[in-house]
């Protein structure tokens, strides 16, 4: 198991978006755009890969562990900051698309027949 898989499982486990890994090695002063990260997560076999390596492995798993406990003058209850993670709200069932269409219908406007044109 390499450092990518590692970081793979921890953020599946912990629930964590790119912003928030982001964030979380802004804490120990690890500065990386959401492409680099996205480039950890891809497959081995995408052009656009790239091998995570242990400074940033290690500098997530530093930031992580101030993220979750805190620091010394300000602890944290790691049980706590992973309870308050706000939980996705069901998506709402959308409606059909005959039922879109039919709101979409202006009903100020009559149904006219025309009539084709006789040819002269």
């Amino acid at each position: 198991m390499d450092n990518n898989d590692v970081f793979k499982k921890l953020r599946v486990a912990l629930m964590l978006r790119d912003d928030e890994i982001v964030d979380i090695l802004k804490l120990v002063d690890f500065n990386i755009s959401k492409s680099e990260l996205g480039a950890f997560f891809r497959k081995e076999d995408h052009p656009n890969y790239r091998e995570c390596g242990d400074q940033v492995l290690r500098n997530f798993l530093n930031g992580l562990v101030i993220h979750l406990r805190g620091t010394k003058d300000n602890p944290k209850n790691p049980g706590e900051v992973l309870m308050k993670k706000p939980v996705k709200p069901l998506k709402q069932k959308r409606p059909d698309f005959k039922t879109q269409q039919q709101k979409r219908i202006n009903k100020d406007i009559t149904n006219v027949k025309y009539k084709n044109k006789k040819k002269s």
